[in-house]
């Protein structure tokens, strides 16, 4: 009796503990509540982020066709020989149809490669080399599965008749055989999705030396620092008669400068890191683009894009593959050679490229050196830029 009433707690004891059980009551629900509140908002959250990703999947058009032509050379084409080196080529098509590209042009039923660019992605993701692929460079392009299901006859002609007869599908086999390159991956892009892209990372600066007044690309500007919108980046990257000499050459030239601008202004707007920002320039990135089904989805283009964001400006590096005025018509083109596959076999093997400002007085692919007996030669400099470069001073 007595130990049981010496071990029975006095009402100040009691009072306490009962307050202290009420108080880990009350946490208890107040804990539970606010996990099913934050379950809620998280189940929110993910299924807006779902519809969200969906969309911006469903803007990419996966390039079944071409994936399946491929795969049916297989054994004709080129091995990759650095495991992680990714080589993307990149084809501006002039399509008109379609409402945002009618304007450029009458409909014709069939589209050119207006611009193509292979894009060399170094294995540890330091580099990233840019070369422009002259439209008018006289090429072999091999019997390719045509829109109507026949099959073309092997030609000697001009590059960007690939893409006009065999699509995306004839434009790598041709870049193959050219340059003995493995194409791991492709995006073709039309003028209404290059112009969404510049207007959803609010327009792109450049440098005039000169004023622009060119009719035929609706291009007005005035000389100095000029942000160009899609519509002005547009003209801007296609003019030929109001800039520079007129030539293919300088417009690619042009090309790069601008795409080297536009790098710039994605990586100093932390575009990359602001959801608000990033989901507009994403939206307008995927709508109107083509890609092999490997990338025609938000998860295929993130994994390519997240080796590209920490790769500084100086590593980026845009050139003209080395060629001249070809032979038999000084308005078409032919590759310099050694100078090409001195090129060609540097992207193989996966070895930086080293280039010089458009204007240096070198010849394409000249060595920087003897080399002899002090030592093996230098690697090749070909002419050039980095995103790093101003376009103007």
């Amino acid at each position: 009796m007595g130990d049981t009433a010496g071990n029975s707690p006095g009402p100040g004891a009691g009072s306490s503990a009962t307050g202290e059980g009420l108080v880990r009551r009350r946490r208890r629900r107040w804990i539970r509540g606010t996990a099913l509140s934050a379950s809620v908002l998280l189940l929110a959250a993910s299924g807006a982020g779902w519809a969200l990703y969906a969309k911006l999947s469903a803007n990419i058009t996966p390039d079944e066709a071409a994936a399946a032509e491929l795969a049916r050379y297989e054994r004709e084409r080129p091995t990759a020989l650095v495991r992680g080196a990714l080589n993307i080529l990149l084809i501006g098509s002039d399509t008109r149809a379609g409402d945002g590209n009618r304007k450029y042009g009458k409909d014709l039923g069939t589209e050119r490669s207006d611009t193509t660019i292979l894009l060399h992605l170094a294995a540890d993701r330091d580099s990233a080399t840019a070369v422009s692929l002259p439209r008018d460079l006289m090429v072999d392009i091999p019997s390719c599965r045509q829109e109507d299901g026949t099959r073309s006859d092997p030609v000697f002609a001009m590059f960007n008749h690939a893409f006009q007869v065999g699509g995306s599908a004839c434009t790598i086999r041709t870049v193959e055989k050219l340059t003995d390159i493995r194409v791991d991956h492709h995006m073709v892009v039309d003028f209404s999705g290059f112009k969404e892209m510049v207007d959803a990372v609010d327009g792109v600066e450049v440098c005039l030396k000169e004023p622009v007044d060119d009719k035929a690309a609706k291009l007005k500007l005035p000389a100095g620092k000029v942000t160009l919108d899609g519509e002005q980046a547009l003209g801007f990257v296609r003019a030929r008669k109001s800039l520079g000499n007129g030539s293919d050459t300088d417009r690619m030239e042009r090309q790069q400068r601008f795409l080297g601008a536009l790098v710039n202004k994605v990586q100093s707007n932390d575009v990359l890191l602001n959801p608000v920002k990033l989901y507009p320039v994403l939206d307008a990135a995927t709508s109107s683009l083509t890609t092999d089904p490997e990338l025609a989805s938000l998860g295929g283009l993130y994994q390519l894009v997240r080796g590209l964001r920490d790769i500084p400006t100086e590593h980026i590096r845009f050139l003209t593959v080395p060629r001249e005025s070809y032979v038999y018509d000084a308005n078409r083109d032919q590759l310099v050679e050694p100078a090409a596959e001195k090129l060609f076999a540097r992207l193989r093997a996966d070895q930086p490229v080293a280039v010089t400002p458009d204007n240096s007085q070198k010849v394409p692919g000249e060595d920087t050196g003897s080399g002899g007996a002090d030592g093996p030669s230098p690697a090749p400099t070909f002419r050039g830029n980095t995103a790093a470069e101003q376009t103007c001073e």
